[in-house]
């Protein structure tokens, strides 16, 4: 026999539970979950057994069983609670990974509805260039360069949401400010060189640069007046420099690699 102390009332048991006393007088009423006690004034208690049963029914529930199954089930001499659990637990587990990946899958699309997370339109990659200027780059590109290559950095450029086109534009622009400020170094100066190792790795944002690539870029900096000009917007010559420190680069670093 449990001993008193061990027994709740009707009221403790539902703020255990997370249930309503109106609850739990239903379930006493249809014989699923009937009080080990009664007080000597008739008042309902619960004591350890009726709680494992109350936690049966609740995950028994979570199934969306009827009440009259989950009683069926319960009452049924065979019945093994630790099978039960151990049943129980691998449904939530499943249940779980589901709607796990539900919330991937909402997440993945709220952040392709969101504008900051939307993928690049030629409009927002060329905004505030002259439409002849960019078909005339388009065609340039396309003339010059290999197809595949083309077609990998238009594939990488236009996966980039605004917010990653916009760092990796704030990242182009920092580079070519520090690299200003740093005119008048040899071309193997570390702090020019670490400098350069940016513009690599700026570079592979849209493309594989190998050492070969990289140096002819450089090269193509100084010769195209529209490249050189957009240098030598920050500082007089600033092509030039970029020009060395990418060959250096290129012939110390990466062929090395």
């Amino acid at each position: 026999m449990e001993k008193r102390a061990s027994a709740h009332t009707v009221r403790q048991l539902a703020n255990m539970a997370g249930v309503s006393v109106r609850t739990l007088h239903h379930y006493d009423h249809i014989g699923l979950l009937r009080p080990s006690a009664r007080t000597a004034a008739g008042y309902r208690l619960y004591g350890t057994k009726d709680l494992l049963r109350l936690q049966q029914i609740l995950l028994f529930k979570e199934l969306d069983l009827p009440l009259e199954e989950i009683r069926r089930i319960l009452d049924d001499p065979g019945f093994d609670p630790v099978r039960a659990l151990a049943q129980h637990r691998r449904t939530l587990e499943l249940r779980a990974e589901r709607l796990a990946h539900l919330l991937h899958t909402i997440d993945r699309t709220i952040a392709r509805l969101t504008e900051a997370d939307m993928s690049l339109t030629d409009e927002e990659l060329y905004e505030g260039l002259p439409k002849e200027q960019v078909e005339r780059w388009k065609r340039e590109v396309d003339e010059r360069y290999d197809p595949k290559l083309v077609a990998e950095s238009n594939r990488r450029v236009h996966a980039m949401s605004k917010e990653q086109w916009n760092a990796v534009k704030a990242e182009g622009d920092a580079i070519s400010r520090r690299m200003a400020e740093l005119m008048g170094r040899p071309a193997g100066d570390p702090e020019v060189q670490a400098t350069i190792a940016r513009q690599h790795a700026w570079i592979e944002n849209f493309y594989p640069c190998s050492a070969e690539m990289f140096q002819g870029l450089g090269q193509h900096y100084a010769d195209h007046p529209e490249f050189r000009a957009n240098y030598d917007k920050y500082r007089p010559d600033l092509a030039d420099f970029m020009r060395d420190a990418m060959a250096y680069y290129a012939e110390h670093t990466l062929t090395e690699a």
